[in-house]
């Protein structure tokens, strides 16, 4: 009976071959956009984690209430000890020290008169110890446009847009004038060793890199960080693992009476990224539940068009003795069958288009460029494969034309079958 019914679609293309094109369409479709949803979703959280809030972030009591106002007199005191039991008692995310910081550049000219000024937003991170991983994290060597990576004291990075708006180049001198920890005026003088583009147009405004010593000294933070940031060393955010882990932090170091205690936000927690890591998890099954509801409708309409069609051949075979549960049964079975194969080669074609997006990505730097926001959008997007994608067009491919064939087969039990065999009439 099968081989009978797989014969009948391949000789007869006109009931086998639109079905087969909108199954294959709605499929490379759904896989597609699914890779390119979760690439981009993706990318953008652990864009925002690696220059902004980790995937778990460690701050005392105090800082967390005013973070964004980055309140370096909050921040934590003779923090090696602390960060060494960190990192024996949770090995399973790598720990990084970060000072946020900003105040103005000022760069003079040969007579030491100020030539411009700008103000910055800048970023302490370990750049020289060994077991640091925060430049390579930062992808800081593949981002340089000219110069290097500050090897000694004294020496910063400065990103593309504020060095032309300061008219800086490699090896120039700049003056940093800020607050320190204590509130007092501060003047350190640096030398700008490269020039960054970052993969964010955010970034590229006004980011300044420096080492953690060295702005532990301009702001007389000697053993003092502000922030601890912790990553999965997966390199992906894992909401789960996270909670898990911000509760076992929690009832090992947290003092609800001490302003000073270390409190620990997880990604989720910061930025109002709640809502986005829900949307992140469940979007790629709400769009697969989009399009099974929009290639059953099309499916459904097709198959009324070649329901029409075949009425002549349904009342012959009702005629001949066929039961209208078998004839049900077996057009379902076509169904199957179409299914199968679309959904086989759309998923081909789904993942191939993905892959290319994944390579290649899109630049989107020219939409990005007024985007002012906590959540950090990369200027290159790229999709993401994952294992599910492998299979997942099958849901929609198979659901859909087995609904739609259902929906429009209904229609042979409502007529008679003399008048369904005079079609052959005609």
């Amino acid at each position: 009976m099968i081989s009978f019914l797989w014969k009948g679609l391949v000789r007869d293309k006109s009931r086998s071959l639109l079905p087969l094109i909108v199954v294959f369409i709605g499929v490379m479709l759904t896989v597609f956009m699914r890779g390119y949803i979760h690439g981009v979703m993706s990318e953008t959280l652990e864009e925002t984690a690696k220059f902004n809030t980790g995937h778990i972030k460690c701050v005392t009591k105090a800082y967390a209430k005013n973070m964004a106002q980055m309140p370096n007199d909050l921040a934590f005191l003779n923090v090696d000890s602390f960060f060494n039991e960190l990192n024996s008692a949770f090995p399973e995310l790598e720990w990084e020290q970060r000072i946020r910081f900003g105040g103005l550049l000022d760069v003079a000219d040969s007579n030491g008169e100020t030539l411009f000024q700008g103000s910055f937003n800048g970023m302490g991170i370990d750049l020289h110890s060994t077991h640091s991983k925060d430049s390579k994290r930062l992808n800081l060597a593949n981002s340089l446009i000219e110069g290097h990576l500050p090897k000694r004291r004294g020496e910063i990075l400065i990103s593309e847009i504020l060095a032309q708006k300061l008219h800086l180049t490699k090896n120039n001198d700049v003056t940093f004038i800020g607050s320190t920890m204590n509130g007092s005026m501060t003047f350190y003088n640096f030398k700008v060793t490269g020039i960054v583009r970052f993969g964010n147009t955010a970034m590229n405004r006004n980011t300044v890199i420096a080492d953690l010593s060295d702005v532990q000294s301009a702001l007389d933070m000697k053993e003092a960080t502000s922030e601890i940031l912790g990553f999965f060393k997966s390199g992906f955010y894992n909401e789960t693992n996270a909670i898990k882990i911000q509760k076992h932090l929690e009832s090992t170091f947290f003092e609800p009476d001490n302003e000073f205690s270390p409190t620990f936000l997880r990604l989720s927690n910061q930025n109002g990224l709640d809502l986005y890591v829900y949307i992140t998890d469940y979007f790629s099954w709400i769009i697969s539940l989009i399009f099974i509801i929009a290639m059953s409708l099309v499916l459904w309409n097709a198959g009324l068009l070649g329901g029409l069609r075949r009425y002549g051949e349904v009342g012959l075979r009702l005629a001949i003795g066929e039961e209208k549960t078998h004839l049900y049964y077996s057009m379902i079975i076509e169904s199957i069958f179409i299914g199968l194969i679309g959904s086989i080669l759309g998923t081909a074609a789904g993942l191939s288009l993905s892959y290319l997006l994944q390579v290649y990505g899109l630049d989107i730097s020219t939409f990005t460029q007024s985007t002012s926001s906590n959540i950090l959008l990369p200027n290159i997007i790229k999709s993401k494969i994952t294992a599910s994608d492998f299979y997942i067009g099958l849901i929609p491919g198979l659901a859909s034309t087995v609904l739609g064939t259902m929906l429009s087969g209904i229609g042979i039990f409502r007529r008679e079958t003399a008048s369904l065999f005079k079609e052959l009439e005609t």
